[in-house]
């Protein structure tokens, strides 16, 4: 019965290959980290983590995992509502709402399932929702699993964003829910939450914003996008995780309004039907948040990397995208040169990885790279001085 499928199934791989698309996963020898070991003992100079505050391998966090483990367990084996809710859960989803100014938080699994389990839950058929077309493909599937008329508007655009709610109103939407990400992923561009939510108040509608690459680190005191835009007040409902700046394990949140919340506990079926995020994970993002709520040190270190990285690469001669999140994108446009670009890269000791369509539009291949608090100036120039070479080797 397979056969038939099976040669399907080749024929699309090879055609991955062939148009130089196919994603190897690359083992790690050792632990997360600024530098991590590869192959058969290589170390190299890690720079495409999310562990922006550097907090994957922080001995703080590591000691609150380790003593979750002991005083908790490994797992409970159950789902929140049978017998997966120990206190530990109901303490970080509090502090997770104190640290992000809302109103009440539910944990899920991952931030995916946070979004796969938003959109099904509370809207119908004669709703809508408007999305950016730049919005991350866990936001993408959670629409698909709703009824809710959906419209796209271009990235970032105001312009038309408000044409598309004028749009969702001569359709006749009954209500109008508004979503983006806080930080577009593959750009570093910052959502204009603020102005999205000037045009939500006209046009009567609610406002998600995934935060997974901001919270903990961007505004003042690193609560993610709504501070920084200076709108944390306006938002409705925001969902992110636990997996990158936080402690970089695993875990996601949805966050906002208290009625938001308690529907979702009901009926989110990601919520309803997946195991509880394990004690340890749990007790490591307590500790993980409260590092990153009480001392701007790692902020402000992480926020002196990537100015210094990227006036690097500029002086280097290197196309960047504008920005000062700490995703700088090397724009090389061409798949096959920044596969190239990310192998020499290696063998200078330094990991990063090439991106290309469809993860980012065609002729748009680029280096992600991804600064952290855990990198030192030693290690940026290190990196800066590989990019220069490799830029030489390859005679761009």
């Amino acid at each position: 019965m397979y056969g038939a499928f099976q040669q399907h199934l080749r024929g699309e791989l090879d055609a991955i290959r062939q148009a130089g698309l196919y994603k190897h996963e690359r083992q790690l020898t050792t632990a997360q980290g600024a530098h991590v070991g590869i192959n058969a003992g290589q170390e190299v100079l890690n720079l495409c983590a999310n562990n922006y505050l550097g907090l994957a391998q922080h001995p703080e966090v590591n000691a609150a995992a380790k003593a979750g483990l002991e005083e908790w367990g490994y797992g409970l084996a159950s789902v929140r509502f049978i017998c997966g809710t120990q206190s530990l859960h109901k303490q970080l989803e509090q502090r997770l709402t104190d640290f992000l100014g809302t109103e009440d938080t539910i944990l899920y699994p991952s931030c995916f399932d946070a979004n796969g389990g938003l959109f099904e839950t509370l809207l119908g058929a004669e709703d809508a929702v408007i999305s950016d077309e730049l919005n991350h493909a866990s936001i993408i599937d959670g629409v698909r699993l709703c009824k809710a008329r959906r419209y796209r508007y271009r990235n970032n655009d105001m312009a038309d964003l408000e044409e598309q709610l004028r749009a969702a109103d001569r359709d006749g939407a009954r209500f109008k829910l508004i979503t983006t990400d806080g930080v577009f992923s593959m750009d570093g561009y910052i959502a204009r939450l603020d102005e999205i939510c000037d045009l939500a108040e006209r046009f009567d509608a609610l406002v998600h914003f995934d935060d997974c690459h901001a919270t903990g680190f961007l505004g003042e005191g690193g609560r993610g996008t709504h501070e920084y835009r200076g709108c944390m007040d306006r938002v409705d409902i925001t969902t992110g995780t636990l997996g990158k700046a936080l402690g970089g394990a695993s875990g996601g949140y949805t966050s906002g309004k208290r009625e938001v919340i308690e529907l979702l506990r009901q009926r989110s079926r990601p919520y309803l039907f997946s195991n509880t995020v394990a004690p340890p994970v749990v007790a490591g993002a307590l500790k993980a948040i409260e590092l990153a709520a009480d001392s701007r040190e790692l902020r402000d270190r992480l926020t002196e990397n990537t100015a210094c990285f990227r006036e690097g690469l500029e002086r280097l001669g290197f196309e960047l995208l504008p920005g000062e999140h700490p995703i700088v994108p090397v724009m090389l446009h061409d798949a096959g040169l920044a596969g190239r670009f990310a192998e020499e890269m290696l063998k200078e000791g330094v990991y990063v990885i090439a991106f290309s369509y469809p993860v980012v539009p065609q002729g748009k291949a680029r280096i992600r790279t991804q600064m952290s608090a855990a990198l030192t100036r030693d290690d940026l120039e290190l990196a800066l001085a590989a990019f220069g070479r490799v830029k030489e080797r390859l005679g761009l």
